[in-house]
């Protein structure tokens, strides 16, 4: 039997093979070689050569979400900012330097024209320094701009040649942030750092993962000798939130407290506007006194003032005995001469050295707002056992941590009587009667409002809140309804005694200022002093703490409001200063409801004569002719045409008289004083001037004089009261 052979003969293939594995190693090693060489010698131009062709990958920011108020009006927003750059090496690579050299005096000439505060000569200096460096990052104008100034920089020579990458010109995008009333709100809404288009403060900051949005990713190659954008990952944009800010009631509240102010020459103002139903806040105001004397929101006091709140916590302490049952509405007590002895040191009431107020009832001793004859029944009760007054207080909410969404928010702090043996630690004697009246605690407003909100909405006490839903292309994603903190903060006859008393402190008592003709209003008084740490009460001039907290109308409750002012010295009165600024408010409130024509407010023996402003008096005439006015005119017009007609309007007692004046074609600048803004900004950009507003209501005060002559481009300040 004969073995089978094998095909495969060694001898013929193993050197073929061998031959082969030779190449390969040959090739393999020259692969090696020239990439060492490539990595070596040729480091630095293939470097060059990709960056030509790609650039490193881009961070796209998304648009960040809008914050509305509470119908939907647009309350913050971003808008793109534009930082504008020269790259001077491109110009340089496509020999466009004679280009650059023959337009530079017409760019320096065109840059001064936007930018007025720089003559073309440091324009041209400024240029010539970039190019000598040959920067590829040169800043043309050192702030951010809006878009249509980007537009009018990108129009000039060079600047607008249609390859970025050819003339070097450049930009930096930014969203930035813009209020669209201004600084209305401005403390609560919240700010972003500038720089870092970041947020600061404010709903900004507690909603900033929501508005932000997610950023994208986008990196630029070189395809037929044309860069290409290559966007890799898309943005996301932010989305809106709906605050419970109502613009009326928030602008109607910051005039009222910073009116005030200025009358009476407060440090800081504080307005809370409460819807009773919801819990929703509906106006927040943070006025405090500058350097420069005018009043502006810099500290969100309203949630993070830790102050003794003085005689509007008396209401809360006849809350608890009335509700522990230990007193009634029948109780009486004697306040003597407005003096009281006790554990060694005196109450008084503010009447004192007018003989006080004898015998009082409990509800008299809230009306009045005596200290005496509150602290009187409180220590009576509950001297033994104080804990129990303080449970008292806990269980009506004040103490509660409403979770305020705001940065610097703190939760009220009321101290529990802690014994260690039969012996307190951290109480006296004169602690129980001091807190009863409001001191030996620390409330924010909104804690205060909050209770007194309980009152008014038949003792539920609501969470305060501040937004109502989230908002992405048209469509709710998320809502935030209201919520029930507690559902009764005391027993139903407790309620309705302190809401009669409320009642009376207005209609009655000490509240009178804050009432109303047209409803009724409840609420308590407050005036306390400020302790100044470990000075106490007496170092200098005396601060005081001006206070009224209630709600309306008393016998529909829609609305809950308290004032805080702090002032320096005498006179003080909670009822007179912070009363009056509630009643200017809630009036203001209940006006926005009432629809009726402006005609059927006059009667037989009055005359109304609204104020007119100057300006544009055809539109004025078409709006005095509406309301049913007939003012004294020598020239005609008619408003459907379009075209304004300039002049003055003077007010007298039984009419509106308005002149046609030549205001804006006489040469220099005009006079826009009387005016409204709309009307002085029409005339000055018409001229070709740009404006800057401060303030609102009529033109006071512009920076540029009447008849001083203009150039386009020019900046004139209007102030504006």
């Amino acid at each position: 039997m004969f073995r089978k052979m094998s095909k495969f003969d060694s001898k013929k293939i193993t050197p073929r093979y061998s031959f082969i594995a030779i190449v390969l190693m040959f090739v393999a090693v020259s692969v090696v070689g020239r990439a060492m060489f490539i990595m070596t010698a040729k480091r630095d131009f293939w470097l060059d050569v990709a960056d030509r062709v790609k650039a490193d990958s881009v961070t796209v920011k998304p648009t960040r979400g809008n914050i509305l108020s509470c119908d939907g009006l647009l309350m913050a927003s971003s808008l793109p900012e534009y930082k504008v750059f020269m790259d001077f090496r491109p110009l340089r690579e496509a020999g466009n330097d004679s280009l650059w050299e023959d337009k530079l005096d017409s760019i320096s000439a065109g840059l001064n024209a936007i930018f007025p505060e720089k003559k073309a000569s440091e324009f041209r200096a400024h240029l010539e320094k970039g190019r000598e460096k040959q920067s590829r990052h040169w800043a043309i104008w050192p702030s951010r701009i809006n878009y249509n100034t980007y537009v009018e920089v990108r129009s000039l020579p060079v600047f607008n040649m249609k390859l970025k990458y050819r003339s070097g010109f450049h930009v930096e995008e930014y969203n930035a942030r813009k209020r669209a009333y201004g600084s209305l709100a401005g403390r609560t809404l919240g700010e972003l750092y500038g720089a870092k288009d970041s947020a600061r403060y404010g709903l900004e900051l507690s909603y900033d993962s929501v508005l932000r949005g997610v950023d994208g990713i986008t990196h630029r190659r070189k395809v037929l000798n044309k860069f290409l954008s290559i966007m890799d990952t898309p943005p996301v944009d932010g989305a809106d939130i709906v605050t419970t800010i109502d613009v009326s009631m928030q602008d109607l509240a910051e005039r009222s407290v910073i009116d005030e102010l200025k009358k009476i020459n407060g440090n800081v103002g504080v307005a809370l506007v409460m819807e009773v139903a919801t819990g929703d806040i509906k106006a927040i105001v943070n006025m405090e006194k500058c350097g420069d004397g005018e009043y502006r929101e810099r500290k969100n006091h309203a949630v993070s003032d830790l102050l003794e709140p003085g005689s509007v916590f008396k209401t809360a302490s006849i809350m608890v005995a009335l509700d522990d049952g230990v007193v009634d509405t029948t109780a009486r007590v004697e306040t003597g001469g407005g003096v009281w002895p006790m554990y060694g040191r005196e109450m008084r009431d503010h009447n004192w050295r007018r003989g006080g107020y004898g015998m009082l009832t409990l509800p008299q001793t809230l009306m009045v707002s005596s200290n005496v004859g509150v602290s009187r029944i409180i220590d009576d009760h509950y001297r033994n056992n104080p804990e129990k007054f303080v449970e008292g207080i806990y269980r009506l909410g004040l103490a509660d941590d409403l979770k305020i969404p705001l940065a610097g928010a703190s939760p009220a702090r009321i101290r529990m009587p802690r014994k260690e043996g039969r012996q307190y630690v951290n109480w006296s004697k004169t602690a129980l009667p001091w807190m009863s009246i409001g001191y030996e605690t620390q409330i924010p407003p909104i804690s205060t409002l909050t209770f007194y909100n309980a009152i008014a909405n038949g003792g539920r006490m609501m969470r305060p809140r501040f937004v109502k839903a989230v908002v992405k292309d048209g469509k709710v994603i998320a809502e935030y309804p209201p919520q029930v903190m507690r559902e009764r903060i005391c027993k139903p006859s407790t309620l309705g005694k302190i809401q009669t008393i409320l009642e009376k402190v207005v209609s009655q008592g000490l509240g009178k200022k804050a009432g109303s003709r047209s409803f009724k209003v409840a609420g308590k008084t407050g005036t306390a002093q400020i302790s100044q740490g470990a000075a106490g009460y007496k170092s200098g001039t005396v601060n005081y703490l001006l206070s009224f907290a209630g709600y309306f109308p008393a016998d529909n409750p829609r609305y809950s409001c308290i004032v805080c002012i702090q002032k320096s010295g005498l006179p003080a009165s909670g009822g007179g200063m912070s009363g009056l600024v509630f009643h200017n408010i809630a009036e203001g409130i209940m006006a926005q409801d009432i629809k009726l024509d402006v005609r059927d407010a006059r009667d037989s023996t009055s005359v109304l004569v609204p104020d007119v402003k100057n300006g544009n008096i055809l539109a004025a005439d078409y709006v005095l002719k509406y309301l049913g006015f007939k003012p004294r005119a020598d020239w005609s017009g008619s408003y459907a045409d379009g075209n304004p007609i300039w002049g003055k309007a003077e007010k007298g007692k039984a009419g509106v008289s308005l002149t046609r004046e030549k205001v804006g074609n006489l040469p220099g600048m005009p006079d826009v004083k009387g005016m409204g803004a709309r009307d002085a900004v029409y005339i000055l950009e018409s001229r070709g001037l740009k404006v800057r507003l401060k303030g609102r209501g009529k033109v006071v005060q512009q920076s540029i004089p009447a008849g001083h002559s203009t150039r386009k481009g020019m900046v004139c300040e209007l102030v504006l009261s």
